[in-house]
C-alpha cells in the first residue's frame, strides 16, 4: 500500500525542513552519506530521518510561500528517488486491469485468480491494483502522486494498461475504464487530499479468493472461478459511453497531467482491423501484442491458442494503423530449446512481417499454479541452466537492431512465487557485462539511450536506418552523439498499399516521436537539456520532407491525446483517428541519407 501523502504535515516541521533544504540547495553535489549527514543534524521528532520524499513536498510548500528562490530543478535534482523512471523522456503511469475470464489456455501462464491472467499478486504493479480493488481512478492517481512525491514532473504520462487480452473485456469496461484514467490525469493536484472522483463503488476485494487458488490450478478452471465469485458478488457499474470518452479526451488536451501515449496489450487471434480501429479511437497509440513464439510446434505444444499466421495477420492490421508494437516473446517454452531460439530471434528481424519497435524478453519460469507443473514433474520440461540463458540473451541483445528497444529481459517475477527457473532480476546487468567484456558493441534502443546526461547540440548528427516492413518501407530516423548515444528518434511509415480506413488511405504515417532526457515539465525550459532543442520539430519537418519525395501529399500522425495541441502547433489538422499535415507546399527532400 502507497502511504497517503498527505500523512505528512510540513507545518509542523518547517524549521528543521528550511534547515535542511538549505544546506541541500548550496551543496555542490548531494551524495547519500552528504544527505544523511544534514538529517542526522536536524533529526524528526529528535530522531527519526526525513524521507526524500517528505523534502520533496516539503521544499514544494515551502517554496510556494517565499522561503527558497533558486533552481527548483536543480535541487529536485539532487533528491529524486529513482531518477531512471522519467529519464526516457516520459512518466510512465502503469494499471491494471480487473480479473476476467480469459480466451488463452497456455500451459506455461499463472493462474492467481486474484489477478488478472498471467499476472500474479506479488508483483509490485499488482499489489498496487489490488489495493485499490482495480479501480483505474485509484490506481492513477495514487501513481500520479507517489512519482510527483518522489521529484518526477508528471506533466507528460505514458499510460500503460496491462492485464492480458484487453481485446476480451466488454466493450462497456473498456470505455469506462480509460474515461476513469483520464478522469485521474485530469484531476491530479498534489495539494488536493480529496479529489472529487476518488470515492467508487468498488465492493469486491479479490484478494478474498486467496484460498481458491490451488482449485484454479491450469486446465481452465481459472475462468471458471472468476466467473463464479464476480457473479457471487454482483458486480459494480463498470460502463461508459462514448461521449464521455470524448469529453475527459478533450479536458486532457490541456490538463497538468497529459497523456502523451496509451498502450494496451492483446493477442494475436485477438486483433482485427475493427478491434485495432477501436483501439484508436480509444486513444491507444502503442499495442502490446504476445507472439510468445515463432514455431507453430511449439505453441500448439503450449496450447496457445494461435498459430504463427496470425500473428503475422495481426502485425500487419498493427502496422496498417500506424501503432508503435511492443512485442513480447518468450524463451525456453515447452517444446524449445537454446539454439531453436536463438534461430526464432533471428527471425524476429530477420522476417519482415514482424520486426517489432520494442520487445519484452521474458524466458520462461515455472510457477506452481500454471500447467507446466505437470510437464516438470513428468520430465519433459526443464529450465535453462544459468550460463545457457546468458549466453542466449547476450547473443539476442547483440543481434537486435537499432530501431528496436528491449525494454525487458526478465519478467519481474519475485523468487517466492518461482518454483525452478531463473530468480535473477538483474539478468540484464549480466549480459551487458558480458557483452562488454567480450567488447561487443550494442545497437539497440535501450543500451544507447542518453538518460539524464547533458546534450552539446553541436555534436549531434541524423542518421537514418531503412527497412522493410509488411506494409511497405520503415524509416527510423535518429540524432545521435559522436560518442553514439540515442538523443531523439522519429518512425515513420511509408507504404506500399492503400490503407482500408479512408482517412490514411494515401498517407505516410509518422508512427512515434520521441526525445530522451529527464522529464521537462510543458511550458520549462532546461538549457542542454534534450527535450528542449527543437530536435522533434526538426525530426518531423524531416519526415514530412521523405513523405513528400516518396509521393505522398499528407503525413498522418498517430497522435496520443496529449500531443495534440503540439501537432497542432506544427501545421497539423484535426481528423477523425489522426492528425495530418499537408506536405504538397514542402520542397521535396533528398532521399533518407545520413547527415
Amino acid at each position: 500500500m502507497e502511504a497517503s501523502p498527505f500523512a505528512f504535515s510540513v507545518p509542523r516541521y518547517e524549521r528543521e525542513l528550511i534547515s535542511i533544504l538549505s544546506e541541500c540547495e548550496v551543496a555542490a553535489t548531494l551524495e547519500a552519506e552528504d544527505l544523511r549527514s544534514i538529517l542526522r543534524r536536524f533529526p524528526k521528532d529528535g530522531s527519526g530521518f526525513f524521507s526524500k520524499s517528505e523534502l520533496i513536498r516539503g521544499y514544494r510548500y515551502l517554496r510556494a510561500r517565499g522561503h527558497f528562490s533558486g533552481d527548483e530543478e536543480a535541487l529536485l535534482e539532487k533528491l529524486r528517488m529513482k531518477p531512471i523512471r522519467t529519464q526516457s523522456g516520459v512518466s510512465p503511469v502503469t494499471v491494471l486491469t480487473k480479473p476476467y475470464p480469459c480466451p488463452g489456455r497456455c500451459v506455461f501462464c499463472p493462474s492467481d485468480v486474484r489477478m488478472p491472467k498471467s499476472y500474479l499478486s506479488d508483483e509490485p504493479g499488482a499489489q498496487r491494483a489490488a489495493e485499490h480493488q482495480f479501480d483505474p481512478y485509484g490506481q492513477t492517481m495514487a501513481r500520479l502522486r507517489t512519482l510527483f512525491n518522489n521529484g518526477h514532473a508528471v506533466d507528460k504520462v505514458e499510460l500503460i494498461v496491462l492485464g492480458g487480452t484487453w481485446s476480451s473485456y466488454p466493450e462497456e469496461y473498456q470505455i469506462w475504464f480509460i474515461v476513469r484514467c483520464f478522469q485521474a490525469l485530469n484531476e491530479f493536484d498534489p495539494l488536493d487530499a480529496e479529489p472529487q472522483g476518488a470515492h467508487s463503488s468498488f465492493e469486491i476485494d479479490y484478494r478474498d479468493l486467496l484460498g481458491q487458488i490451488p482449485r484454479a490450478n491450469g486446465k481452465g478452471r481459472y475462468n471458471r472461478v472468476v466467473s463464479e465469485f464476480q457473479e457471487a458478488r454482483g458486480a459494480p457499474a463498470e460502463g461508459a459511453a462514448w461521449a464521455e470518452l470524448e469529453r475527459v479526451h478533450l479536458e486532457n488536451e490541456s490538463a497538468g497531467a497529459r497523456c502523451v501515449g496509451l498502450v494496451l496489450e492483446t493477442r494475436p487471434d485477438h486483433l482485427s482491423l475493427a478491434e485495432a480501429v477501436h483501439m484508436r479511437r480509444l486513444g491507444t497509440t502503442k499495442v502490446q501484442i504476445g507472439y510468445q513464439s515463432l514455431s507453430d510446434n511449439v505453441l500448439a505444444l503450449n496450447r496457445r491458442g494461435h498459430d504463427v499466421a496470425s500473428t503475422r495477420a495481426a502485425m500487419s492490421v498493427l502496422r496498417e494503423v500506424g501503432f508503435k508494437i511492443h512485442a513480447h516473446w518468450m524463451p525456453n517454452l515447452y517444446g524449445s530449446s537454446p539454439q531453436a531460439d536463438l534461430e526464432e530471434f533471428e527471425r524476429l528481424f530477420s522476417d519482415r512481417d514482424f520486426r517489432p519497435d520494442e520487445l519484452k524478453i521474458y524466458p520462461c519460469s515455472l510457477i506452481e499454479s500454471a500447467e507446466l507443473m505437470d510437464f516438470y514433474e513428468s520430465g519433459d520440461w526443464r529450465p535453462y541452466e544459468h550460463e545457457e540463458l546468458l549466453a542466449l540473451l547476450s547473443r539476442c541483445l547483440e543481434l537486435t537492431p537499432a530501431y528496436c528497444r528491449v525494454s525487458r529481459m526478465i519478467r519481474d517475477i519475485p523468487g517466492t512465487d518461482i518454483v525452478e527457473g531463473n530468480r535473477v532480476t538483474n539478468f540484464r546487468q549480466l549480459v551487458e557485462a558480458r557483452l562488454q567484456r567480450e567488447e561487443i558493441g550494442l545497437v539497440e534502443i535501450r543500451s544507447r539511450e542518453i538518460g539524464a546526461e547533458p546534450v552539446d547540440e553541436d555534436d549531434l548528427k541524423l542518421e537514418t536506418v531503412e527497412y522493410e516492413s509488411s506494409q511497405g518501407q520503415e524509416l527510423f530516423l535518429q540524432y545521435t552523439t559522436s560518442a553514439g548515444r540515442l538523443v531523439a528518434f522519429l518512425r515513420l511509415s511509408l507504404p506500399s498499399r492503400e490503407a482500408r480506413i479512408a482517412e490514411i488511405r494515401r498517407s505516410a504515417l509518422l508512427r512515434e516521436v520521441h526525445v530522451y532526457g529527464r522529464v521537462v515539465g510543458i511550458g520549462r525550459q532546461s538549457r542542454r537539456r534534450a527535450q528542449h532543442l527543437g530536435l522533434g520539430a526538426a525530426l518531423i519537418s524531416k519526415a514530412a520532407g521523405l513523405s513528400l519525395s516518396a509521393g505522398y501529399q499528407d503525413l498522418a500522425v498517430i497522435s496520443s491525446i496529449g500531443t495534440r495541441e503540439y501537432y497542432r502547433s506544427r501545421g497539423f489538422e484535426d481528423g477523425d483517428l489522426y492528425q495530418h499535415l499537408s506536405v504538397c507546399g514542402l520542397e521535396s527532400a533528398p532521399a533518407a541519407a545520413s547527415e
